[in-house]
């Protein structure tokens, strides 16, 4: 595969951008940072995950799942119970994403006057 991380065109890089392309996606990684704090409830992670739509968050909870990193329980209580919490493999992802989500939110000033510069530019 080359030079540590980079990607060639060999299947395991095509497969490897999939999966990129999932957990590198801005509400796969507010989903897996909120779980990082423990096991919740679907209103619990929409609550904590500003701008997320319903259908959004049942998206990417459903896409984690699917792919391993995500873990659904459903209770047989009425009304029924589901929660979701990270699986092993969803926590070796936490310092990544946890550090990407810290640099956006610590950065968001530059990142505006940056946009701002830019903009004035481009008109």
């Amino acid at each position: 595969m080359g030079s540590r991380g980079s990607l060639g065109h060999t299947p395991a890089a095509c497969r490897a951008r999939e999966i990129l392309d999932r957990v590198g996606g801005k509400w796969s990684l507010y989903v897996i940072s909120q779980l990082g704090t423990g096991t919740k409830r679907f209103t619990e992670l929409k609550r904590g995950i500003n701008g997320i739509s319903h259908r959004m968050l049942t998206v990417t909870l459903r896409e984690l799942e699917r792919d391993g990193i995500v873990s659904r329980t459903i209770y047989a209580v009425m009304p029924p119970r589901v929660e979701y919490t990270l699986t092993a493999m969803g926590h070796t992802l936490l310092d990544a994403v946890s550090g990407l989500v810290v640099w956006a939110e610590s950065h968001l000033d530059e990142i505006d006057a940056a946009r701002a510069a830019y903009d004035a530019r481009a008109e």
